[in-house]
């Protein structure tokens, strides 16, 4: 019997491809995000019903890619706690690695302001542990008026992503699954089970094929932080009073059981 991986790629291998060097020319100037909440039986379903108004990437011939990701904060967890408690404007700090590009490594600062949009600042470095030999401490100043040096790796991800580009070019798709957690500062880990993010990143208010069949399949719009749900899920001293209702949701999409496609088309 097939693995859920095995028939997931199934599916990919049934959409056309599209290369990382044709994904470079989508430029969406007016881009809104949006994300939510599904589980992998539900992805399966939302890949069967899109294979035929989606490119699924490729890098090489791998339609799934892995990424590694390492959050820095300060001792006493300035970004998570500004999250977690909704504040806005708010900052992250990361080292993102592409592991499926030959170990290409970014340091980036993400940013989400009063009105709810999110900018991203990034260099490119020489990996996750060479982030101050490549000028990331100035990066870092210029962009947080704080020093590296004033912060610290205390989470790190790995997970699998899917990015499927609709053929009109006006949107992009990830889909973020198989999320293992290693805290640095508990030493305890945690993964996201059954649990799909999926992301929906489109050129103003266009129409979005994805965002009708997510309508259809009953997948609701749902905020998900990787950072501030694993660092949730493996620091139990952090407090976490505005995550519950998030949390409740979250083992409910990955325990829910989606009703037979026939029974939606």
């Amino acid at each position: 019997m097939a693995t859920q991986y095995e028939e997931i790629l199934h599916l990919l291998h049934a959409m056309p491809p599209i290369t990382l060097d044709q994904m470079t020319g989508i430029k969406l100037m007016n881009r809104t995000d949006t994300k939510f909440l599904a589980n992998k039986a539900q992805l399966m379903q939302v890949l069967t019903l899109a294979k035929d108004d989606y490119f699924v990437q490729m890098i090489g011939d791998k339609a799934i890619a892995q990424y590694r990701t390492v959050y820095w904060d300060s001792p006493d967890y300035r970004f998570y706690h500004m999250h977690q408690l909704g504040r806005r404007p708010r900052t992250k700090v990361r080292v993102r690695t592409y592991e499926d590009s030959g170990g290409l490594t970014y340091l980036e600062v993400k940013k989400k302001d009063n009105h709810g949009k999110t900018k991203k600042k990034r260099i490119q470095v020489e990996s996750q542990e060479k982030v101050f030999e490549c000028g990331g401490d100035d990066f870092v100043i210029k962009h947080t008026n704080c020093s590296l040096n004033e912060f610290h790796p205390c989470l790190q991800n790995h997970f699998h992503r899917i990015t499927l580009v609709n053929r009109g070019k006006s949107e992009r798709l990830t889909i973020d699954f198989d999320i293992d957690y290693t805290n640095f500062d508990t030493d305890r880990q945690a993964n996201s089970d059954q649990l799909v993010i999926i992301e929906l990143k489109r050129d103003g208010l266009v129409f979005s094929p994805i965002k009708e069949i997510l309508m259809h399949l009953r997948i609701k719009p749902h905020g998900y932080s990787k950072y501030v749900i694993g660092s949730h899920m493996t620091n139990p001293a952090l407090r976490a009073n505005m995550l519950k209702v998030k949390m409740r949701e979250i083992v409910r999409r990955n325990a829910l059981v989606p009703r037979p496609l026939e029974e939606l088309i």
